[in-house]
């Protein structure tokens, strides 16, 4: 009786101290929805069509779900956010395993520049080079598995712009 006692109350505290440090909703300091954040649709500089799309819509729903900002349109927005595609790449990862000419595997990557300004003040909050990166398998057909692939590599790009936003001390 006495064990079971022990090993519950050292359960209880190691919970406690292990959730000391968490905080509930945005890590930056501000209320969730204080402020108000525009995406302004990316530009594209580099050689691949067909990626802004995926890009800007998927950071907008990367944003809303973090919840540290609320998502703006129009004009009004107290964050402006906006940039542009600047690098795609494509390598080779891995090899066939009888062929070691044939590539079996790439990886992509997708270089934004990104800019975040308050509109207010004009202030610039953010200006950096942000990476996203995917790996493919290639069937028969490589244009097809980059096209399959692209919402993945926006979605990894968006998570790592969504970071940069939502922690940043602004």
């Amino acid at each position: 009786m006495k064990l079971r006692s022990v090993v519950g109350i050292a359960f209880i505290g190691t919970a406690l101290v292990g959730c000391a440090g968490y905080r509930l909703g945005p890590t930056n300091g501000t209320a969730a929805g204080e402020k108000t954040i525009e995406v302004r649709p990316f530009g594209n500089a580099t050689l691949e069509p067909r990626l802004v799309d995926p890009v800007t819509s998927t950071l907008r729903r990367s944003l809303q779900q973090d919840g540290t900002f609320r998502l703006a349109t129009g004009g009004r927005a107290d964050v402006v956010v906006s940039g542009t595609l600047i690098d795609y790449k494509r390598g080779e990862l891995g090899f066939q395993p009888n062929d070691t000419l044939t590539v079996r595997d790439y990886y992509i990557e997708l270089t934004a520049r990104v800019v975040a300004v308050e509109r207010s003040t004009g202030k610039t909050n953010l200006n950096r080079t942000v990476m996203g990166r995917t790996t493919i398998r290639v069937g028969s057909d490589l244009s097809a598995s980059e096209r399959q692939a692209a919402p993945i590599l926006a979605a990894d790009l968006a998570r790592n712009i969504t970071s940069l936003l939502v922690d940043g001390t602004w």
